[in-house]
């Protein structure tokens, strides 16, 4: 696992999680990683009738404030995945 500095205070999967949760209330959001990389997987009503790349916008739209900045916690996200219960 790589290191990317941060001065993010506390837990980046927890924020990563609450961020979509906030963005897609009820979704089913598992997150893992760590050093500025993570993996998402998203499940949710909400991506009914969405293309993919729809669906990855919410995503990515929920989370962008933490991918912003020279210092911020999450560099990259290695992989996402967004399905449909």
């Amino acid at each position: 696992m790589s290191h990317h500095p941060t001065n993010f205070q506390g837990s980046v999967t927890d924020a990563i999680r609450d961020a979509i949760l906030a963005k897609i209330p009820g979704a089913d959001v598992q997150v893992s990683g760590g050093g500025g990389h993570y993996t998402i997987v998203v499940v949710s009503g909400e991506f009914a009738g969405k293309s993919m790349v729809a669906q990855q916008r919410l995503v990515y739209g929920a989370i962008a404030h933490l991918m912003s900045g020279d210092m911020a916690p999450v560099h990259a996200v290695d992989s996402l995945r967004t399905l449909v219960p």
